[in-house]
């Protein structure tokens, strides 16, 4: 018996390839500062568990494949106060926002049809294209200025008659850059002229800083038909194990064949759908209160890496990652140096290669990703730790 080709050539997790170091390192007693995944420690606001507790029914049973209307409602309210005008008719609730950029996709290209995608990008795009048999093909962005979105030349010179969509994150993940109006008009003008579909990934909306705006490409008019934003309560209320997302279109034929996809999975959890709208009963107060500890935590780790002599980096408007090219020849080598054989007072850091991040070869090799979602103590003595790691690693390769 063999396994498929699919199963074999599917690249794993850059986010949690190593594991089983860490898993080896904390086994020999070593704390494990975990810089790597994008798990906020944030408390899930109790209001989740009072609505999945005040609905709780006899049965847990299929709620609409569309999710529950009371949802889909509240999403309507909340896409609202950014100036996104949608229906509920137009929102499907599904599984997380992986599975809403799976249906994405799914809907836009076939097996053998390639996806631009700005690179460096949610690792787990890769994953879900090679599933389904499409081709990413990247647009390159660069630490050197800001990670931001490159001219329409760029984009046309990987564009052919394969190519079916643009996919990308704003706030980006892994990089943490915000791509303003005048960036966005670039891919906007792109997909216009090379009739190409839009995966707008906003999961990390709320979270911009230094008076940067998170604009949403279903605020611009012109591409409403040709645009479909996927998103997450993961991020936002801290409660990634929840499984909530949405895929949202004002296009009629898109939503009527996402609709397909997710009959045939049948429906979210009718718990974690009770619990979501409790959680989107909160007000800015919130959000504001959640998105100042996610600067705070920015500049700590923004303070701290400047002082290591070589790392190349800008400051993050958004999201709650930095992403660095450091003064190394390889950071995977680096991060199991870190959790194999260096140690502070018995701590080290882990933080996630950012190689695994690109498909273009030989890309991202000496850059990382810090996901800041520690508070500010550990964060600022993570990173001193991993500034200190760098230098002790250097040493042993020269």
């Amino acid at each position: 018996m063999q396994l498929s080709k699919r199963a074999v050539e599917v690249p794993a997790s850059p986010i949690r390839r190593l594991i089983p170091y860490a898993e080896e390192a904390v086994r020999r007693g070593k704390k494990i500062y975990y810089l790597n995944i994008g798990q906020p420690d944030i408390p899930t606001p109790a209001v989740y568990f009072e609505y999945a507790e005040k609905y709780k029914p006899s049965v847990v049973a299929y709620t609409h494949s569309a999710g529950l209307m009371e949802l889909r409602e509240a999403f309507a309210r909340y896409y609202a106060k950014f100036g996104v005008s949608v229906s509920p008719s137009q929102i499907i609730v599904t599984n997380g926002g992986s599975e809403a950029v799976i249906f994405a996709m799914s809907v836009v290209a076939d097996p053998g049809d390639e996806i631009v995608v700005l690179e460096p990008f949610y690792a787990n795009y890769a994953g879900f294209a090679h599933q389904l048999g499409i081709k990413l093909v990247p647009v390159r962005t660069y630490p050197e200025d800001g990670y931001a979105v490159p001219k329409k030349e760029k984009f046309f010179e990987v564009i052919g008659y394969r190519t079916k969509a643009i996919i990308f994150s704003n706030p980006c993940n892994p990089t943490g850059a915000v791509y303003d109006e005048a960036q966005l008009k670039t891919i906007i003008e792109v997909a216009i002229e090379k009739d190409l579909f839009i995966i707008s990934d906003e999961v990390y909306r709320e979270f911009v800083f230094d008076n940067y705006r998170a604009v949403s490409m279903l605020t611009f008019e012109e591409i409403s038909n040709r645009t479909i934003v996927v998103d997450s309560i993961s991020k936002r209320y801290s409660a990634c194990g929840a499984r909530i997302g949405t895929f949202v279109t004002k296009n009629k034929d898109l939503y009527a064949a996402a609709m397909k996809f997710a009959q045939a999975r049948l429906c979210p959890s009718m718990t974690s759908q009770y619990g979501t709208i409790g959680l989107l009963t909160l007000d800015e107060t919130y959000t504001e209160q959640v998105r100042l500890e996610y600067q705070a935590r920015r500049d700590v780790v923004y303070e701290e890496l400047s002082k290591i002599e070589g790392a190349v980096f800008r400051k993050p408007h958004g999201a709650f990652y930095i992403a660095a090219k450091l003064p190394i020849d390889n950071t995977e080598n680096f991060v199991k140096f870190m959790l194999s054989e260096f140690e502070v007072d018995g701590k080290t850091t882990m933080v996630a290669p950012l190689d695994g991040f690109y498909i273009s070869p030989n890309a991202g090799i000496n850059e990382m990703r810090i996901a800041y979602v520690l508070n500010c103590d550990k964060l600022r003595e993570a990173v001193k730790i991993l500034g200190l790691g760098i230098e002790a690693y250097t040493r042993r390769m020269a």
